[in-house]
């Protein structure tokens, strides 16, 4: 089987067990839905792994399988980018989807839903590695808005109930924001460079970095940083960047499988892989690297804490996820582009493992999510206690664990920089150490430890059902361990996020793994200068014990044990004694009331004198009622001079006939 062939294996064995799944799903029985979609997922994963071999080799390849359409000089095709970037994040996706798909038989057991479930992860599986592929603007667009659809699609999975429905509408409307962007920075580069092909494109970047465009007349604006902050508008939108962030925590409104592919591997991470993928172009423009680095600066600290004041078990890894997708965007403004898909591919493993273990929490708690009515679990489920001390660990960036490696990274290189905006930068990646630690541990100690808080719960309480139902057949009696299907995952993914950052570090950021697959400008290298302090893995997590990040890691699970576990009356205290700020993180920053009054409200109001001015007004009343009436004014003023007197007609004859003379001889 050549090489081809096992590109195309890749995408479309997810697609084919999503056509089976989907199709079919009324009529065929649900182990031949989730065979058949599990089936496909593990065929693609094990051809990434073949393909990654090749890669390995030397072997890269970018060509065209499929023109569909050319419009002069611009080409529509399908087609294949195969490197290092692209192998690292088939890997990725292909194995967190497996492990998804096969937690999903466990977690959807009871849901009616289930072989469309299965049909809609496996088509997400696909979109999301068909943009990972693609070696053109055009098939990324496609994967870009598939992963949109999907994502819309899961997060309303359960449609009887309001809020999923809300959700999703705000997860698509917000989406189209980003998107809008996106387009115009595919626009701009089809305009001026006249090609939508990534290698025609960069190979032409020295020539859009001397061009200019005017935006506003008599101001012309560099090219390149236009059109790298438009693309970078759409990563807002896709990897919940402030302010395009607000959907991203209601989409926990989806069942908790969809919440650990969404935030873990696949479409919030595709922001942050275009832009490392766009590295030829945003390398010659820093007012955009700036812009990228202010944001996700903002993003990984203030979204950190609204994960301090959640009680939903499932928004406390959400809000996570939002800080770490900011410490990979921060990483991109520095042009450590290698750093931040590094973090993203340890995020991956132990994110999707702390969402798992929270779907596991919600089963064995019979599918309540509140932490409030949780404490001491440890003992009914051990394994999902274990994996999830491992999960917590590793995004605090505990040493010799996954995260840590990353993480550090990240803060060093930012640390390193020199770009405007790297000290609050700096700031802000250092500060949200503690508040990542902080609420990681304070759901860690809430959820396992502590006085057993279910017992207190009166009867009718059942807290948030995830599965969209307001009494839930199994509520009540003793937590449990979840069955094998839903433990096996957990496991599957503790270990690459105790190991994987230790085995990858070297080859990843210091070895040139990633080849010509990323471009870093000379002047912004560094990830080169970090390689000169770099000595191995083992000295780097040695030298992790006596650093600040260390420091304040510890800090936040300490503050975490003594006010949870010590001094549960403190947070109480706390909250009334600063009461303001609690309501401020508590309303998000006021985000969602500023969109619903300002976006939405505004909207509505144009709609509305559109509709009462344009429509009702101009068309209806003057340009339809108003023809009508003329029409019957003329008819009504011809039917009061056809009288049928002669006489009458021939005055008015000999009038016209006066009036005319009069008008010829003056």
């Amino acid at each position: 089987m050549d090489m081809k062939t096992l590109y195309l294996v890749v995408p479309l064995a997810p697609l084919f067990g999503a056509i089976i799944a989907g199709l079919f799903c009324r009529v065929i029985p649900r182990w031949v839905a989730h065979s058949v979609t599990i089936l496909g997922v593990a065929v693609s994963f094990v051809t990434s792994i073949a393909i990654f071999r090749d890669v390995s080799a030397g072997n890269v390849f970018n060509g065209t399988l499929y023109t569909w359409a050319t419009s002069g000089d611009l080409r529509f095709e399908v087609g294949f980018l195969i490197d290092q970037l692209t192998v690292m994040m088939m890997l990725v996706v292909t194995f967190v989807s497996l492990m998804v798909h096969v937690y999903t038989i466990g977690y959807m057991a009871e849901d009616d839903g289930y072989n469309r479930f299965f049909a809609y992860i496996s088509l997400f599986t696909f979109s999301m590695l068909m943009l990972v592929m693609s070696n053109n603007f055009v098939q990324l667009f496609f994967g870009w808005e598939a992963v949109g659809l999907v994502s819309y699609l899961l997060i309303g999975f359960w449609y009887t109930r309001p809020t999923a429905i809300y959700a999703n509408l705000k997860a698509f409307l917000v989406n189209r924001v980003g998107d809008f962007g996106f387009l115009l920075g595919i626009g701009l580069v089809a305009a001026y460079a006249g090609s939508l092909n990534y290698a025609e494109v960069f190979a032409k970047s020295g020539e859009l970095a001397q061009m200019k465009v005017e935006l506003f007349k008599g101001s012309p604006w560099a090219l390149l940083s236009v059109t790298c902050i438009c693309l970078f508008v759409g990563a807002m939108g896709k990897s919940a960047q402030v302010p395009l962030h607000v959907w991203l925590p209601d989409s926990m409104e989806g069942p908790t499988p969809i919440s650990a592919l969404i935030h873990a591997a696949t479409m919030v991470t595709a922001g942050i892989f275009m832009v490392a993928r766009m590295s030829p172009l945003f390398e010659l423009t820093e007012t955009a690297l700036s812009f990228v680095l202010v944001i996700g600066a903002t993003t990984a600290l203030f979204m950190g804490f609204l994960g301090i004041v959640q009680n939903d078990i499932k928004r406390v890894v959400a809000y996570s996820t939002l800080s770490q997708l900011g410490y990979m965007t921060v990483a991109l403004g520095v042009s450590a582009y290698s750093v931040a898909v590094f973090h993203l591919m340890t995020h991956a493993f132990f994110k999707a493992l702390l969402f798992l273990g929270a779907g596991s929490v919600i089963i064995g708690m019979h599918h309540d999510q509140d932490m409030r009515n949780m404490g001491g679990l440890w003992k009914y489920m051990p394994i999902t206690w274990i994996t999830s001390l491992v999960g917590s660990l590793a995004l605090i960036g505990f040493p010799f664990l996954s995260g840590f490696y990353s993480k550090d990274s990240i803060i060093e290189a930012v640390h390193e920089a020199h770009i405007w905006g790297s000290g609050y930068a700096y700031f802000c990646v250092i500060a949200g150490v503690f508040v990542t630690a902080f609420y990681s541990f304070r759901m860690y100690f809430l959820v396992f430890h502590g006085k057993e808080r279910f017992h207190d719960k009166p009867a009718e309480d059942h807290g948030h059902d995830d599965h969209g139902e307001d009494e839930h057949a199994h509520h009540g009696g003793e937590p449990h361990e979840t069955p094998w299907v839903v433990w096996l995952p957990l496991v599957a993914l503790a270990i690459p996020s105790m190991v994987i950052g230790y085995y990858t570090i070297e080859p990843m950021l210091f070895g040139g793994w990633f080849g010509n697959a990323i471009y870093v400008a000379e002047a912004h290298n560094i990830v080169e200068e970090l390689g000169h302090e770099f000595h191995g893995a083992v000295a780097m997590a040695k030298h992790g014990f006596g650093s600040l990040p260390f420091f304040l890691a510890m800090g936040g699970v300490l503050a975490a044990f003594l006010l949870y576990m010590v001094f549960p009356k403190v947070p109480v205290y706390f909250k009334a004694a600063f009461m303001p700020i609690y309501r401020l993180l508590d309303n998000k920053y006021y985000f969602d009331r500023m969109n619903e009054i300002v976006f939405a409200a505004g909207a509505r109001l144009i709609g509305k004198g559109l509709w009462k001015g344009g429509d009702q007004g101009i068309i209806d009343g003057v340009a339809v009622h108003g023809s009508v009436r003329v029409v019957g004014l003329t008819a009504a003023i011809s039917r009061a001079l056809q009288t049928g007197h002669i006489y009458e007609y021939a005055f008015a004859m000999i009038l016209g006939l006066m009036a005319a003379l009069l008008w010829f001889f003056s």
